[in-house]
């Protein structure tokens, strides 16, 4: 499948993978210079990047676990989820999990970006709905 973006910044770098069979494309940091970002904290990092992300379709960016594990800074809203109607520039907004410092060094890799379909439904309001053996049970009711 093939893609389209456009470069918003000439620096911004088009999204990679890391291996051959790697589901996730790394989004890079479109930086002038390094951002660092403090423990708590949320700093928004530009990718100079649009994607027109193809109908039926969505873009998912998820945290690169390497820099969450070695720097832990991950997205701020866990998984983002760009529509194929969105045009605008990728901005990830990362939060610094950890309790140090931690420093965005411009053309690094900060998010990935995985694009699946997904199924367009209606919803049916019911009266009731078909019963099963878990019912109502939430989390931790199967007890595994």
């Amino acid at each position: 499948m093939q893609i389209r973006l456009k470069k918003l910044n000439p620096n911004a770098t088009v999204p990679t993978r890391g291996s051959e069979l790697a589901a996730g494309y790394d989004l890079y940091a479109c930086l002038e210079r390094p951002v660092t970002i403090l423990p708590g904290e949320t700093a928004k990092i530009t990718t100079g990047l649009s994607i027109e992300i193809p109908k039926g379709y969505a873009g998912l960016v998820y945290a690169r676990s390497g820099l969450a594990t070695k720097k832990g800074l991950a997205p701020a809203n866990k998984v983002g989820v760009c529509d194929s109607d969105y045009r605008g520039e990728y901005l990830i907004f990362l939060h610094n999990h950890s309790k140090e410092a931690a420093t965005v060094e411009p053309n690094e890799r900060i998010a990935q970006l995985v694009v699946t379909p997904f199924l367009e439904v209606t919803f049916e309001e019911a009266e009731e709905l078909t019963q099963t053996q878990r019912g109502e049970g939430g989390f931790g009711s199967t007890g595994k």
